[in-house]
């Protein structure tokens, strides 16, 4: 009987300390604050190398970011300047011409100079460093019957240094990571210094029309990043997932390479491609 007292008290204090947090908050939310959004990369590849410059919108509504228009963007290494144009057909879409490639080993710098200030500024920069080339053995092709997805493998010997990896997966050289949460991001914590052997670097779902048929080309794009950008994107994994309403923390600012308080992050990176077929056959 007293052990159901004690139960009953401590559920009613439960239950009065839950409904008595009802105290009203005001929230005082600048809506005029606005920043320089920078989404940008330079790679190994001979491509149009491509910097989008947009502002962030109100906290509270729901227009689209603004494109940037008419600034004066410039890439530069050790070695060159690349003037970046912008695509009439893309506002603030920059582009360098199209036999543009990085060079591992160097480090690149992004120079933006806008016709207008925002938050008190014009002037924008950020430097990332292209580390050396990373590239596989080879790649395997399994289907995980346990998970119903296809799991991509990688085979390579990871040098004895610790390293951060970025791996996107083509389908008959279509792109199917393209979002931030499709890619994949790793240390090499579990592999540091030894041979992967088989290490699950993607995944592929049926559930979201990514099933193999026989024959189809599977390309790994393996670049190697920076710990900063390693942390810049689980960062934005984490702000742009699932929160849990009670227990998880308020929004905050994702901390890029942007100097003067913009937002983003320009990234330098080697590229390498493995390619296999798929054998396995189609997944029930």
């Amino acid at each position: 009987m007293e052990r159901s007292r004690a139960f009953v008290f401590s559920l009613l204090l439960l239950i009065g300390i839950l409904t008595g947090c009802t105290e009203r908050m005001e929230l005082e939310l600048d809506e005029t604050y606005a920043r320089l959004v920078v989404d940008g990369e330079i790679t190994s590849e001979t491509r149009a190398h491509c910097v989008r410059l947009t502002t962030s919108s109100s906290f509270l509504g729901e227009e689209p970011d603004l494109p940037v228009r008419g600034a004066s963007v410039r890439i530069s290494d050790s070695h060159s300047i690349h003037v970046m144009k912008e695509d009439p057909d893309e506002p603030g879409h920059y582009y360098t011409d199209a036999q543009v490639k990085g060079i591992p080993g160097e480090t690149y710098l992004l120079d933006i100079v806008l016709p207008e200030e925002i938050n008190g500024t014009d002037h924008y920069t950020a430097a990332c460093p292209m580390l050396p080339v990373a590239q596989l053995d080879s790649i395997g092709i399994v289907w995980k019957e346990q998970w119903e997805v296809w799991e991509i493998q990688c085979f390579a010997l990871d040098p004895p240094t610790t390293d951060f990896y970025l791996f996107d997966i083509l389908i008959n050289d279509i792109l199917v990571t393209d979002t931030i949460n499709e890619r994949f991001v790793i240390d090499d914590r579990f592999f540091n210094g030894n041979y992967t052997n088989g290490a699950g670097i993607g995944y592929l779902s049926p559930d979201e029309g990514e099933n193999l048929q026989p024959g189809d080309k599977i390309t790994v794009r393996t670049s190697r990043i920076s710990k900063e950008y390693y942390d810049y994107f689980w960062e934005v994994v984490s702000e742009t997932g699932y929160k849990n309403p009670l227990f998880g923390g308020p929004p905050a600012n994702i901390k890029g390479n942007i100097s003067n308080g913009g937002i983003g992050f320009f990234l330098a990176c080697p590229v390498s491609e493995t390619s296999a077929i798929n054998e396995e056959g189609i997944a029930k």
